[in-house]
């Protein structure tokens, strides 16, 4: 997932020199496997600080509690004990589960955490895969799909996958989740302009310094590192989901990392789906569900739900739109 944010500071600046001038602190680490970078406008330096510092703890917390990475996290335990027996986890991770088993049911279940199981026969870690799975590989893989099949005890805080070799994994959403408990912690340090850029998941709210709003960028799929406009944000998500940064190349044929639970095949047609909501996790959750749905099911999809658009950029570098996405957002003259 890529999208750019357009800030004219970089580290440490102070915008102004009145004495309730407002500063700014930035960060840049390495959190869940992609760049984080956290911005936070106060009119205290050290605020400034102190919040961007608790933000980034705040997402180590979340990455140590849902990494399939980790072998000590919950995550990785429930998937070590797929049909052996239930596991005790936070009701934090429960209540994730259950807010993914909700994006399941609204997507038909193109959205789905037990996707997990589909590395066995695609490798988007390494990429070193030099031929393409069996159909006898694909068909063991996707019977261990399957997000009906997780059971959670509320009562007794457990989750428990019934099938030896399931897996859960919150590659499709956990970034968003992170984003939004960073921007919570931030806030509550009161810093009420700010932005976390989750790997490409832009979270903004506030104002930016001198304007009214943030400047996001959307990346060209066919051009690296070419933005093809820029949109202008307040208290929104804008999340990409994009073909062409992370796929295997087998025979001459691109094999992109974004997976249709239900095939076990990688998604082919379109280029990207940037989602734009004010939740972070929702927006990171449904800008996979549309480029699995493709772009008619996808655009019904977003059509039908309040206070969610997107965009589409087709196989043709065509683009297409949700309908209520007013398009006097985007400042770049292929809009217009």
């Amino acid at each position: 997932m890529t999208t750019f944010l357009r800030l004219h500071i970089v580290s440490l600046v102070l915008l102004c020199a009145s004495a309730n001038a407002q500063q700014s602190f930035s960060a840049d680490t390495l959190l869940m496997g992609v760049s984080f970078s956290f911005t936070a406008i106060h009119e205290q330096f050290d605020n400034a600080k102190v919040a961007v510092d608790e933000g980034i703890k705040e997402v180590v917390r979340i990455e140590k509690l849902i990494s399939s990475w980790d072998k000590n996290s919950q995550t990785s335990k429930i998937n070590a004990n797929a049909g052996i027996a239930p596991v005790e986890v936070d009701a934090e991770l429960i209540e994730l589960i259950e807010r993914s088993l909700k994006i399941s049911e609204i997507t038909d279940g193109y959205f789905d955490i037990t996707f997990a199981s589909i590395h066995k026969v695609w490798d988007f870690e390494t990429f070193e895969q030099t031929g393409i799975p069996s159909d006898d590989d694909l068909a063991k893989s996707i019977a261990l799909i399957g997000f009906e099949h997780i059971q959670i005890d509320p009562d007794k805080n457990t989750v428990y996958l019934p099938i030896a070799g399931m897996k859960i994994g919150f590659g499709a959403i956990g970034k968003g989740y992170a984003a939004n408990r960073a921007k919570e912690i931030m806030l509550n340090h009161g810093v009420e302009s700010g932005v976390v850029n989750a790997g490409g998941d832009v979270l903004c709210w506030g104002e930016k310094p001198g304007s009214d709003r943030w400047s996001i960028g959307i990346e060209d799929p066919t051009i690296e590192g070419n933005i093809i406009s820029w949109i202008d944000a307040t208290d929104m998500a804008v999340v990409t989901s994009g073909n062409y940064k992370k796929y295997l190349l087998i025979d001459g044929k691109k094999y992109c990392h974004i997976v249709n639970p239900k095939t076990g095949w990688p998604v082919e047609n379109l280029s990207s789906v940037t989602l734009i909501c004010a939740d972070a996790e929702i927006a990171d959750a449904l800008a996979t569900s549309v480029f699995v749905l493709g772009m008619n099911d996808g655009l019904k999809l977003i059509n039908h739900l309040n206070g969610v658009e997107c965009l589409i950029i087709d196989s043709n570098n065509k683009m297409h739109f949700s309908d209520n996405l007013q398009k006097n957002i985007f400042h770049n003259e292929r809009f217009n």
